[in-house]
């Protein structure tokens, strides 16, 4: 395996900017939601921004989507940027974009397991960790602290990320799902810690996550672990595809 304190891995490429209908707030694709348009007019969260048609984009979190839901303020804004009245927004518009987030964030994980970036197991953890071979160290929200501190002091003696946060700062990112459904997300018992051992595979864990975090608690910060992803250059161009 490769030490990620001396490899250097591609960070995860800046895509050209999007607009929010909503706040008109201009962010790199990665970091907004794409509504897709259906043919009957139908919106519908396409967090991978693969659905064909026209989409549109949103940068806000789930409670003031709701509230954009509820008030019709969506609706109106979808209805001027496809130049259309025939829009429908479903009222659970933003309950099914978070299971649309967590489902990405957990396939994900799935994709970087199953490429062999992924390892689980609070031993198998540990001694990674303390070997500085760990890019990115993860807790299931129900992990117990005890476990968390010593998973955290073990990837601290190993060097912990790539970009050094601080005496005590470096700590496991607590992932916002208990061990049932991450374990049933990986095909493995007991998942409480698990950890990526490749930096790029790091990155593209944190930046599924991240965009789920910002959507469910905009105002939480950062639960730890390496999570900056380098600024890019990006052309400027319309919220609407």
């Amino acid at each position: 395996m490769r030490n990620p304190r001396n490899d250097t891995a591609d960070r995860v490429e800046r895509s050209p900017e999007r607009t929010c209908v909503l706040t008109r707030t201009k962010r790199g694709k990665e970091d907004l939601i794409r509504l897709a348009l259906g043919p009957d007019g139908a919106v519908a969260p396409d967090v991978r921004a693969r659905a064909p048609g026209r989409g549109a984009w949103i940068a806000v979190s789930k409670s003031a989507l709701q509230e954009a839901v509820a008030s019709g303020k969506l609706k109106g804004a979808l209805q001027r940027a496809f130049k259309s009245t025939a829009v429908t927004v479903p009222a659970d518009l933003a309950e099914l974009t978070e299971q649309a987030l967590r489902r990405n964030a957990l396939d994900r994980l799935g994709m970087e397991a199953r490429s062999g970036m992924l390892i689980s197991g609070s031993d198998k953890v540990e001694n990674a960790a303390r070997s500085g071979k760990v890019a990115l160290l993860i807790h299931a929200a129900d992990a117990a602290e005890d476990g968390r501190r010593r998973l955290d002091q073990a990837w601290r003696v190993g060097g912990g990320p790539s970009a050094p946060l601080g005496e005590g700062q470096v700590r496991g990112v607590i992932f916002p799902c208990d061990r049932t459904i991450l374990s049933l997300a990986l095909g493995r018992e007991n998942v409480v810690h698990l950890a990526l051992i490749d930096l790029a595979a790091a990155a593209r864990v944190m930046q599924a996550l991240a965009r789920w975090q910002r959507f469910i608690d905009p105002d939480a910060g950062s639960q730890g672990g390496d999570s900056a992803l380098g600024p890019g250059s990006a052309a400027e161009v319309e919220g609407i595809e």
